[in-house]
Order: C-alpha cells, then sequence, then structure tokens
C-alpha cells in the first residue's frame, strides 16, 4: 500500500488559468510559493527559500474558484501528487510533478489579495472552503450536545 497526499500552505504566484479539455471538463491551474526556511551558513541568519508548485483543480469546482482565486492570495491545498511527461514542440521531452487539488480553503480575502483602486471600498471576500465530492454520500453531522443533568448512571440499563 502507499500513501499519497499533499497538504500545503503558500501564496498565488498567478492569476488561475482556467481551461475546457475536449470532452467539457474545466481544468483550473495556478502556482503556489511555498516557503522553506533554511539557515545561511554563510552569515547565520534564517531565510525564506521558495518552492514553487503547480496546482489543479477539476470539473465544477475549477470553474467557482476560477472566479474567487487571485494572484497573491494565500490558500492551504490538499491533495495528490501526479507526475506527467510529454514532449514539446522541438521534440525535448519535457516532465513536471504537480498538486491535483482535492481541497482548497481561502487563507486571506481577495480583496486582501489585489490593490483596490483610490479611492474604492471593497468588503473582504468571506472565506471559502471547496472539498472534492466523496465516492458515497456523506451522512449529515449533528451537533452533540451533552446529556441533561437528570442522566445518571444509574439510569443506564447496561
Amino acid at each position: 500500500m502507499s500513501i499519497n497526499k499533499v497538504m500545503i500552505t503558500g501564496n498565488l504566484t498567478r492569476d488561475p488559468e482556467l481551461r475546457q479539455t475536449p470532452a467539457g471538463t474545466q481544468v483550473l491551474h495556478f502556482g503556489m510559493a511555498v516557503n522553506d526556511r533554511a539557515k545561511n551558513q554563510q552569515t547565520g541568519e534564517w531565510e525564506d527559500r521558495p518552492n514553487f508548485v503547480d496546482c489543479v483543480i477539476f470539473g465544477a469546482r475549477a470553474e467557482a474558484m476560477a472566479r474567487i482565486l487571485a494572484k497573491g492570495m494565500k490558500v492551504a491545498v490538499e491533495g495528490r501528487l501526479r507526475y506527467s511527461s510529454w514532449q514539446d514542440k522541438e521534440g525535448n521531452r519535457r516532465s513536471k510533478l504537480e498538486v491535483v487539488v482535492d481541497e482548497i480553503d481561502l487563507m486571506s480575502a481577495r480583496a486582501a489579495a489585489q490593490q483596490p483602486a483610490q479611492g474604492a471600498s471593497q468588503a473582504p471576500t468571506p472565506a471559502y472552503t471547496a472539498s472534492a465530492p466523496q465516492g458515497r454520500p456523506q451522512p449529515a453531522r449533528v451537533a452533540q450536545t451533552p446529556p441533561p443533568a437528570d442522566v445518571y448512571d444509574e439510569d443506564i440499563p447496561f
């Protein structure tokens, strides 16, 4: 058995690109910058070193997220790694590793990612969570409430 699970947080490096497959499936591509923190051996100072990660979302969520996501936004994504390889127009072999996003959480409002025009006031967009559909319907979660104070151990039949 193997596990293919990725969880990262970072900032979008570019505006998302929404495309459509010949079969009509929506595909949203975006990039994220994820920092590693490392100590510089020469100066002794801690430095952030960026890693650039390509991400992709498929289906109806892709179109919805294309309207919400923008360059500079901080997001958390959860998904799985996918390796792709192809030949470019010059015949060179190309490859990449990307994250196929199952869940995405906004950690900053869209208004914070964009510079509003002078004099314009925008209310921040509320955080949005999109989850991938599961293979089977999930039961609705009911909030657990403690039992009433008049229930005691002797009332339990076992």
